[in-house]
């Protein structure tokens, strides 16, 4: 799944290609698991005004009133290309297409795709739900880590996902940073002090941030012979920092994996 520097990049991108331009064609078409293709008609003749991300969220807004909500979840991505370009993937897998006189925006494999009313966007139970977004320029750490300990039956490995609590987050950033901070993802947020909390909010922040302006995702900050992730997809090899092997194994109600060392973070 796409975490929070993958979607802001990808807000970025469409910023610099849509953002003043007025949309000449808009098509959706159903991809496993939307519950509803929107009428994107509606947006033809609008000029795209905005292209933000809310944590895993993509809004493109327009001047209109409407704006049009995708959520990637595993398999989604957004493409942008020039008028006539040949596409990276086929068009049964497109979501979402739209057009303006210079550029071509896809969206490919989105199960969620809403074209939302300025009344339906401020009322959105998803949106609304949000905790606060670690890219954000006003992030309030305060605030996410109330969000943490409200959520003090779980495992810190789950409730850093839920995106109710602090947006951004995913599967490589859970298991990255609670490694750097040699925190065990095991342990309740309740066993936690508030420095522990502190200290994996502001890793998080950091990485994301870092992370931002493109490139191969890094986590290790270059650290001699690291590679560039400490332990995320590394089951079963040794630990750069101590040797023991590192682990795997679903974590969460809905089980995503998640990796640690037992040695640095017992």
């Amino acid at each position: 799944m796409p975490e929070g520097d993958t979607i802001f990049r990808t807000a970025v991108v469409l910023r610099s290609v849509l953002v003043g331009g007025t949309v000449t064609a808009a098509t959706a078409q159903a991809q496993p698991g939307m519950r509803r293709v929107p009428d994107l008609d509606r947006l033809v003749g609008a000029a795209v005004t905005s292209v933000e991300s809310r944590g895993k969220q993509l809004l493109i807004g327009f001047d209109s009133g409407l704006t049009l909500r995708t959520h990637l979840r595993m398999s989604g991505s957004w493409h942008r290309y020039r008028p006539g370009e040949k596409w990276r993937l086929p068009r049964v897998q497109a979501s979402v297409i739209l057009e303006t006189a210079d550029a071509v925006a896809v969206c490919f494999n989105a199960p969620t795709v809403e074209l939302l009313t300025g009344r339906e966007l401020a009322r959105h139970p998803t949106l609304g739900a949000l905790g606060p977004d670690l890219l954000a320029t006003d992030f309030d750490a305060d605030a996410a880590q109330k969000r943490l300990r409200e959520r003090s039956s779980l495992e810190l490995g789950e409730a850093l996902l839920d995106q109710r609590a602090v947006a951004g987050i995913g599967n490589v950033y859970k298991s990255e940073v609670c490694f750097i901070e040699r925190v065990s993802p095991w342990r309740l947020v309740s066993e936690l002090d508030d420095a522990s909390l502190t200290r994996v909010l502001a890793t998080s922040r950091r990485l994301l941030r870092a992370n931002a302006e493109g490139g191969a995702r890094v986590t290790t900050g270059g650290a001699h012979g690291a590679g560039r992730l400490w332990v995320y997809g590394h089951a079963g090899r040794p630990c750069r920092r101590c040797g023991l092997l590192i682990q795997a194994r679903p974590q969460g109600e809905l089980p995503r994996t998640t990796y640690w060392c037992p040695g640095c973070q017992p």
